[in-house]
């Protein structure tokens, strides 16, 4: 038996009063990987060339740091 006929079988084996988790992790997992836009991996090359700001502390932080530029 694969893991898809596997998976089948134990759905039909969840109670009711479960399934509406089961549902909703499979629709999540269901969703395609997705790829980051044009901008995004732009972001990510100029960082990993040693260019770009990265920031490490709390949302607070960041939030106060992005009012004050």
């Amino acid at each position: 038996m694969n893991n898809r006929e596997l998976a089948k079988s134990l759905i039909d084996r969840i109670p009711e009063s479960r399934l509406y988790y089961v549902l909703s992790y499979l629709q999540g997992a269901a969703v395609p990987d997705e790829i980051p836009n044009a901008d995004t991996q732009e972001a990510f090359a100029e960082l990993e060339s040693g260019g770009g700001h990265r920031f490490s502390g709390t949302t607070e932080d960041l939030f106060v740091e992005l009012m004050e530029g």
